[in-house]
């Protein structure tokens, strides 16, 4: 088993005209997870269906458990768990015969999709093409998980799932990587990102543009103090402080963004008569809204 199940060196993809991707590099570890952000068509997509060998790479480097995905063919295949964000199924067949034909293809003993489908609560006798959209999801995280593949590559897993479902999925990811898999996803739901990511890579137009352990992609965005005043303050010295990227007034409260140390920024406030201060770190999606915003982001925490 690699110790970097997912390495990736200057890849880049190109439709025509259309740049997909531009430059990535990016590198997984074992036994971790990693979430993959962009917005739509930032490139998350086309960058699993190449690890997987769905697309091929205009140029760069490949490596998934220490094999070219092309070269290594159904036995690189067999050893991932891949959800494509939009799962090609039977529609005429049972949910059932479904799976028992994709544990066969995937090496998986018989039935080991059932205690998945089980706390999914998956009917196995369903057909599919009645099945709604969640529960086809069920059944793409249901064959990704049966045969406990070394890697897991997850397209938005939990798109389509009621919040019980969820919750359950995130029990799934933290008993796979207890057992040492790996497990690579993507999402636009930042807080599932906060629940069960250790690392966080950030896509924009192609290029990763930030990517830090969770806490110290926060980091980089800063600290909102919000301070209440005893009386009136001069608004724009506080933004000469140094650190404060932001300085709004509301009445008598003052809401001050601020990175780094904020050790300057106290001493200004110690100045005043503060009636209340609170000091609170972003949320990953005001932290990654505020890097999609950024023009001169890239590179800057990796």
């Amino acid at each position: 088993m690699s110790d970097s199940p997912i390495v990736l060196q200057d890849l880049h993809k190109s439709y025509g005209r259309h740049v997909a991707l531009r430059g990535v590099d990016l590198t997984v570890r074992r036994g971790e997870v990693y979430g993959f952000i962009g917005p739509n068509g930032a490139g998350k997509s086309t960058t699993m269906r190449i690890l997987v060998d769905v697309l091929r790479p205009s140029s760069g480097t490949v490596r998934v458990l220490g094999r070219d995905p092309r070269a290594g063919g159904a036995d690189v295949r067999a050893r991932i768990g891949y959800l494509p964000g939009e799962l090609a199924m039977d529609g005429r067949s049972d949910v059932a015969s479904w799976l028992d034909y994709q544990a066969r293809i995937h090496r998986a003993g018989p039935g080991a999709w059932r205690p998945y489908a089980e706390r999914l609560g998956l009917d196995p006798a369903r057909v599919i093409g009645k099945l709604s959209r969640g529960n086809k999801q069920k059944i793409g995280l249901a064959r990704a998980f049966a045969h406990q593949p070394e890697l897991l590559i997850l397209d938005e897993p939990t798109s389509g799932l009621d919040p019980l479902v969820q919750q359950e999925f995130h029990v799934m990811v933290g008993e796979a990587v207890g057992r040492g898999q790996t497990v690579f996803l993507s999402s636009h739901v930042m807080s599932e990102l906060e629940q069960v990511a250790e690392r966080i890579g950030v896509i924009r137009e192609g290029r990763i543009i930030a990517e830090a352990p969770l806490d110290e992609l926060r980091g980089t965005i800063g600290t909102r103090f919000t301070v209440q005043f005893a009386s009136p303050v001069d608004v724009d010295a506080l933004r000469r402080v140094g650190g404060v990227t932001d300085v709004r007034r509301h009445g008598d409260t003052v809401v001050i963004e601020h990175t780094g140390s904020p050790d300057d920024l106290l001493t200004t406030l110690a100045t005043h008569t503060v009636s209340h201060l609170r000091a609170e770190a972003p949320d990953l999606e005001e932290s990654v809204l505020a890097l999609y915003r950024s023009e001169n982001t890239e590179g800057s925490i990796r």
